[in-house]
């Protein structure tokens, strides 16, 4: 109240004006934001390089020309992207963002989802936040922040690996063109020149960045650093609490209707079936690009929607445990014990390879790349190193990046969500 006073009336009248006056020019340029066409990609640069100091909103781009390649959203609409181009020393390195959101395996799920940003992009925001991986502030993203940081969105509902179109829904289910065109296109804006991508993606992104690793691997100059880091993706083929395996069902749905078995890692379909080729888990050991798995023991995803879905729990077991780990009791915890202990042996073959990265923290979370107070503020740490330190360690040499939690409740540092 003090500093107010000595301010005076009047005064405090001007700086009101000119903050409502910034506010309106402000809005002006970017109130009624329009989906931006690639041709507009270096005017975009130079405007990008003016706003990034203070404005962390990035603006969409309507890849319409991938129409004519068949690279369309669940209901025909152009896939999309954000980029916010790099500067400085980051001007030919890339982080590539694949956005993720979940899956549909039926009717019902994938119309609901044509209706959302899920499955058209005519329902995407216009403009989203970059934070942290995708942060383009030094102290939030260090090793990262002045790269080209680019997010590609979700919209086909199969962690961009199918490629088919269901003539009875008219829903089409193109990720696998999505991926290629998009990717296409970052290669003729300059990310064919590359020195060093990183392909990154959350949840069902994850599992898309491990999918398409290889791919990207071969689209890119040899002397180029490419490496993979999947957030939140290590889903497993796990035993439900009714004894079933929920997620494997689930996935042999979003596997055949969305026609992905030939878009799944050959080193995996020589010697398995598609469904079983899904779950990272049986393709980690046969990818050839460096990949860092970042993940939750105690993933609250999948206890959610995997070990513990409503179909599975009929006595409603497990209805307050899944969502406050504090109410859940003994035998449960002993039964997410096992989950992590199917976690850490499903990463042993992978974790030998000195060219991979593992931080596998006993947290309640889904997903602590994307955010950042779980990346770079005050983040869960492992042998005294948080997650962005540990990633940036791993993708430059730094240091061997081999980090698996000791089991709940002994880490203090986690961000538990449940």
């Amino acid at each position: 109240m003090a500093m107010m006073e000595r301010i005076g009336v009047t005064k405090l009248h001007h700086h009101l004006l000119l903050l409502v006056l910034l506010l309106v020019v402000a809005a002006a340029g970017g109130g009624s934001v329009q989906a931006a066409e690639e041709d507009e990609m270096s005017g975009r640069r130079r405007r990008s390089r003016r706003r990034r100091a203070a404005d962390v909103m990035v603006p969409i781009t309507i890849l319409n020309s991938a129409v004519d390649k068949g690279a369309v959203c669940m209901d025909g609409t152009p896939p999309a992207y954000h980029l916010d181009p790099g500067s400085g020393g980051g001007n030919r390195s890339w982080v590539v963002n694949l956005e993720g959101g979940g899956w549909c395996n039926n009717a019902r799920t994938c119309r609901f989802r044509t209706a959302s940003r899920h499955g058209s992009s005519d329902h995407m925001e216009r403009r989203i936040a970059f934070t942290g991986i995708m942060s383009s502030a030094a102290a939030d993203n260090p090793d990262f922040h002045s790269w080209n940081r680019v997010k590609i969105r979700y919209c086909d509902s199969g962690s961009f690996a199918g490629d088919a179109f269901d003539e009875g829904l008219k829903l089409q289910f193109r990720g696998q063109r999505i991926w290629g065109a998009v990717i296409q296109h970052l290669l003729d804006v300059g990310m064919a020149s590359a020195e060093h991508v990183l392909l990154t993606g959350c949840s069902a992104g994850g599992l898309a960045a491990i999918l398409h690793c290889d791919q990207l691997r071969a689209l890119l100059p040899a002397a180029a650093t490419v490496k993979c880091l999947s957030d939140g993706g290590l889903f497993l083929d796990a035993v439900d609490v009714a004894g079933g395996r929920s997620l494997r069902s689930y996935y042999g749905d979003v596997v055949g209707l969305q026609a992905v078995a030939p878009n799944l890692p050959e080193t995996c379909t020589d010697h398995l079936d598609a469904t079983s080729c899904f779950f990272p888990q049986n393709i980690i050991d046969g990818i050839k690009t460096p990949i860092f798995l970042l993940n939750a023991a105690y993933d609250v995803w999948q206890i959610e929607q995997s070990l513990a879905p409503n179909a599975a729990d009929t006595s409603g077991t497990w209805r307050v445990c899944k969502f406050n780990r504090a109410a859940c009791n003994a035998s449960q915890l002993q039964f997410l014990q096992g989950f992590r202990d199917q976690m850490v042996a499903a990463v042993r073959v992978f974790s030998e390879s000195r060219s991979n990265g593992l931080f596998i923290n006993s947290c309640f979370a889904h997903c602590q790349s994307e955010l950042t107070a779980t990346w770079n503020g005050g983040s869960p740490a492992l042998q005294n190193k948080g997650i962005a330190k540990s990633v940036g360690d791993w993708y430059f040499g730094r240091a061997e990046v081999k980090a698996i939690d000791c089991p709940y409740p002994c880490d203090k540092t986690c961000h538990n969500i449940i």
